[in-house]
């Protein structure tokens, strides 16, 4: 995994499934556009907003959207707003670091 993790992420026990040394942030408007990584739950208000801004920022991040499956046109959009992998919740808990790797 890249060091530098930026993540949107408010729930306090998706929280305790990531790595150690992730930069966890509140408020889209937190995010480090600088980091190698962000990560946003798309259930948080304003998060797609955060990413389209990142992109139109030119951040370079490798940025991982994770939703409810069930939610297919929201994650269909963290696609189009410039999420360069988006997952299923389920999906992205089973393998954390797999689903931070920057492979592009």
């Amino acid at each position: 995994m890249t060091a530098g993790v930026s993540a949107l992420v408010v729930d306090l026990v998706d929280r305790s499934r990531f790595p150690e040394g992730v930069a966890f942030v509140r408020r889209p408007d937190r995010i480090d556009g600088e980091a190698a990584v962000v990560v946003v739950d798309l259930g948080v208000a304003g998060a797609l907003d955060a990413v389209r801004s990142l992109r139109t920022a030119g951040s370079t991040a490798w940025i991982v959207g994770y939703g409810r499956h069930t939610e297919g046109d929201l994650l269909r959009e963290a696609r189009q707003a410039g999420c360069d992998r988006v997952l299923a919740r389920s999906a992205f808990f089973a393998d954390v670091a797999a689903a931070l790797a920057t492979i592009r």
